[in-house]
């Protein structure tokens, strides 16, 4: 029998959620819910969605009249935690998009009820499926790039530039969660400095967060006035973070959702060669940077050097984690690699992040949460 499923949110990421819940032979969609009647509409005709699809504005009017097994929630991260909450109480599997809410105790209260309602409560954290993603933790953990000393990732393009939460909350998550299942373990501290140029409060310029707040600095050339720190209302367009783990290793992100050159690229460097996964190489995303250094007195002489692809199954990341969903329903069993205790991890990390971004990249020490009860 097929899992029915409703989805909330038709946006951009929600289209996309729609066509592979739609197309799944495991999966039947009984409804999708947006406020926008044209976006539904063009949905329909783009996905050419069966007629018993119900296509509405309002799902508390539907929910209790329509068969439904799960929900799939992709609405703004601020209108998440009611969703689900009503969701697993309505006796609702729940898939919600990342990230899952913006407080880490709102992320464990929701992962505590699922199990309560002995119901799962899976995050779209869509990364953790890309098989790059996958076959570069086993390469990591295997010990090939020798000592682990600090990794790097950049993720830029010019948009989507979103209302609900900053550069910050949209793209690092995304990082984040690569850095944390490649070397297996949780930041310690974190520090954020950033800018916004797009979306600040009325009447002020161009605002920088990670300087002391002064008037005016007076360089050799000219006097340059110093722009104030972020209010929390602002809403970040450009974020550089330092993530500290409990091993030393650091690994450094540039996030910008203003910036043309498109980046997603990601690396871990050891001393014996870099990983690098690079999302804009199609064919060819994960590779390994082979090189060292030989020493002889106080010269150093790379040696070793050579390009290695790394081979990965061809796969729609988003819908290995449809499929992924759709099992752990059919079965009442987590996915743990992705579940609300992640999400939890994460969102605490974030919020860290936030913390240190609002007082000007001072380093925080990110608090160890408590295991779920099981």
């Amino acid at each position: 029998m097929k899992i029915k499923i409703a989805v909330l949110g038709a946006g951009r990421w929600g289209t996309h959620l729609v066509r592979n819940f739609a197309s799944h032979p495991d999966a039947q969609l009984v409804a999708v819910v947006d406020s926008s009647e044209e976006r539904l509409t063009q949905l329909k005709e783009r996905l050419k969605l069966n007629n018993n699809v119900v296509l509405t504005d309002n799902w508390q009017s539907i929910r209790s009249q329509i068969e439904c097994d799960a929900v799939v929630i992709a609405t703004p991260a601020v209108t998440h935690y009611s969703l689900i909450q009503d969701a697993l109480q309505q006796g609702f599997h729940v898939l919600a998009e990342k990230p899952l809410t913006l407080d880490a105790a709102e992320c464990q209260q929701l992962s505590d009820l699922a199990r309560q309602q002995q119901r799962q409560l899976m995050v779209d954290h869509t990364y953790l499926f890309h098989p790059a993603v996958e076959q570069g933790k086993a390469v990591v953990q295997s010990g090939c790039l020798g000592e682990l000393r600090y990794g790097y990732a950049a993720r830029t393009n010019l948009g989507p530039v979103r209302q609900d939460v900053d550069a910050l909350w949209d793209l690092a998550i995304h990082d984040i969660a690569i850095f944390n299942t490649w070397l297996g373990e949780q930041p310690v501290q974190v520090q954020a400095t950033g800018r916004v140029w797009l979306q600040r409060q009325e009447g002020a310029r161009d605002t920088a967060v990670g300087a002391p707040l002064t008037d005016k600095v007076s360089l050799q050339t000219s006097n340059v006035t110093k722009p104030a720190l972020l209010s929390e209302q602002d809403l970040a367009d450009f974020v550089y973070i330092i993530l500290t783990y409990p091993t030393g290793f650091q690994a450094y992100i540039h996030l910008c959702w203003l910036n043309p050159d498109k980046q997603r690229r990601l690396g871990v460097v050891g001393s014996q060669g870099t990983l690098i996964f690079d999302e804009m190489q199609n064919d060819t995303p994960l590779t390994l940077q082979h090189g060292y250094f030989e020493q002889s007195g106080d010269v150093f002489t790379p040696a070793g050097l050579r390009r290695e692809v790394i081979e990965i199954k061809g796969s729609e990341p988003l819908a290995v984690v449809c499929d992924r969903f759709l099992q752990s329903v059919r079965g009442n069993q987590p996915v743990s690699e992705s579940s609300g205790w992640v999400a939890a991890q994460l969102v605490n990390i974030l919020s860290c992040l936030s913390q240190s971004l609002q007082q000007g990249g001072e380093p925080i020490k990110v608090p160890q949460l408590c295991e779920p009860s099981t």
